[in-house]
């Protein structure tokens, strides 16, 4: 597929992209607007007391980071989950689950994450489960009573020391101001004394010291929980962004994946690459209830569909420059695909152009051309085939169905009028019907035959044809081309054959297949008719800028609503006409 093709897909499907992401989002919403919101507190516990050490070993650092690493896992234990939910009166234990820890690279730091529907309720078991871990580690309550013993011990040595230094002090005092060998042997004696005094309380001291300052295993909070302010899930926000993304995903490819299933002709590009033959009209939809609503070219000549009819006469004139086409037939692969309405329409414009027209409805097992002109159906073809009478006429000596004929395509008049002399009433006029429109008469199929290809391939038939060559041109309404052979006979009999493909609704290999079928009988296929495509891929807009829809000229834009200007970006219209 080009990138244009991408794009075409895209905007046929825009809307079911839209309804995916609105669902999407809008139960995305409403699921996450009534989940309950979860709160997350953290308490941050440090390992070890290298922070307090002027030199803190290395080896001291690794110690402590991996005992952090052990104190993660025993957090969501359940012995510190349920001491925690017990010193707190909670009648339930937390789960592991709502427990998170996390260990900050390359530190000794230790957080304790809990998540609650509560956010007072998880900040309290943050701050319990970091003071159950610590009652579990060598800092816990027993060692506490330790260390404020040692504590209480170490402030007394140290007055302790603090006199004993003063009394050596004192007596180096005494010392210097003695005059006699006795006094200074005895002021000497008591300064050793002390010195041994003072020298076993240093010696003590430094030794509950280094009890009192603990070592590397070692827990305690550095930043206590607070209570969270917004919760942390869920994220509305992003989930609604998230479901909408999925939601348009899914859309996209549902969108190809359909145009992958489906095989059907939805634009004009796509006949083209099936069958390779030219495109002569681009109709749009057609509204009304009836076959007589549909004939537009006779009640809107100004509408852009007449217009577009218009288009398709001159295209089969230009189509067929270098011969006359004097007689074309009008078909389509299957049944309900607008050749009917097409022919109808078709037979309208090249009438209201001058040209003398004969619509002969050849479909003689399902005939509806009667109905669109609201003629009656009593007689008609079948009875002018089987009549004796039209073997012999005015145009009996005339050209076959495809010989000779006017000089250019769509001439006007006849050879005894271009000699000044009135053309001939010929047998077939019998069963000929007047229109409401000038120039353009119909020969309905009139009772079904029980033979309807036999009798469309018979000499009777050429006769019949050759009655009709008062016309300018001979309009026949064929039936579908892979339905019956009916078409195939008559294709192979006249100058031109026209076949109409519905948008949407005709398969690739049934357009292919039914061109295949007419050529392989030598039957001359002048091009196709795209039927009932949006008004974004018919040229509507390009009509309506220039004349609008009662004709007049408009400014662009003018006059339009707000979903008509939208309707050629987005290439579908649901609006009918």
């Amino acid at each position: 597929m080009e990138l244009e093709q991408y794009v075409s897909v895209l905007k046929r499907w825009w809307w079911l992209m839209v309804a995916c992401v609105v669902v999407a989002s809008g139960s995305s919403y409403y699921g996450t607007t009534r989940m309950p919101r979860i709160y997350q507190a953290t308490t941050t516990l440090i390992v070890g007391q290298t922070m307090q050490q002027p030199d803190p070993s290395r080896q001291d650092l690794y110690i402590s980071m991996d005992l952090a690493q052990t104190y993660a896992e025993m957090v969501k234990r359940r012995p510190v989950l349920q001491s925690a939910a017990e010193a707190l009166g909670l009648a339930y234990v937390p789960s592991a689950e709502d427990v998170s820890t996390r260990q900050v690279a390359g530190t000794q730091l230790l957080e304790i994450g809990v998540r609650d529907t509560d956010a007072e309720r998880a900040r309290v078991l943050a701050d319990e489960i970091a003071n159950q871990l610590i009652l579990r580690s060598p800092s816990g309550a027993g060692d506490q009573e330790r260390r404020s013993f040692v504590t209480e011990q170490l402030e007394d040595l140290q007055r302790k020391i603090e006199t004993t230094e003063a009394e050596i002090e004192e007596e180096r005092e005494k010392l210097e101001a003695a005059n006699s060998a006795r006094a200074i042997q005895q002021y000497d004696a008591n300064i050793n004394a002390l010195e041994q005094k003072l020298s076993s309380y240093q010696s003590t001291y430094a030794t509950m010291l280094t009890s009192a300052e603990g070592g590397t295993n070692y827990l305690s909070v550095i930043e206590p929980a607070t209570t969270p302010e917004r919760p942390i899930s869920p994220n509305v926000a992003e989930t609604v962004l998230l479901a909408a993304a999925i939601g348009l995903t899914l859309a996209v490819g549902g969108a190809f994946l359909i145009e992958y299933l489906d095989d059907t002709v939805k634009s004009t590009e796509d006949v083209e690459r099936v069958t390779g033959l030219p495109i002569l009209g681009a109709i749009s939809r057609i509204g009304g209830d009836t076959y007589a609503h549909k004939l537009v070219a006779a009640r809107e000549p100004r509408s852009p569909v007449a217009e577009a009819y218009r288009v398709l006469r001159t295209n089969i004139q230009f189509s067929s420059i270098d011969s006359t086409a004097r007689t074309l037939m009008v078909t389509s692969p299957n049944p309900v695909e607008g050749k009917s309405v097409t022919l109808a329409n078709l037979a309208v414009v090249m009438a209201q152009a001058g040209h003398r027209v004969v619509a002969v409805d050849t479909d003689l097992r399902r005939p509806v051309l009667h109905e669109f002109f609201n003629l009656p159906n009593s007689r008609g073809l079948s009875d002018a085939v089987l009549s004796q009478r039209t073997t012999v006429g005015a145009g009996a000596a005339g050209p076959g169905v495809r010989d000779g004929g006017n000089p250019t395509p769509f001439a006007l008049g006849s050879e005894r009028e271009a000699k000044g002399m009135p053309p001939s009433k010929p047998p077939i006029m019998e069963y000929v019907r007047t229109t409401g429109v000038p120039n353009l008469w119909v020969l309905p199929s009139g009772p079904v035959p029980p033979n309807p290809a036999e009798l469309l391939g018979s000499e009777r038939l050429r006769q019949v044809v050759r009655d009709l060559r008062w016309a300018d041109v001979i309009l026949f309404d064929s039936p579908p081309a892979l339905a019956v052979t009916d078409a195939v006979v008559l294709g192979a009999r006249v100058d031109g054959v026209v076949v109409v493909y519905e948008a949407g609704s005709t398969r690739r290999d049934e357009a292919k297949r039914s061109i295949e079928e007419l050529e392989r009988v030598g039957a001359n296929v002048l091009g196709v008719v795209m039927n009932q495509l949006s008004r974004g891929q018919d040229g509507y807009y390009y009509y309506h800028y220039y004349y609008g829809e009662d004709g007049k000229g408009k400014e662009r834009g003018q006059g339009r609503s707000w979903l008509e200007r939208l309707l050629p970006f987005v290439g579908r219209s649901e609006v009918e006409e």
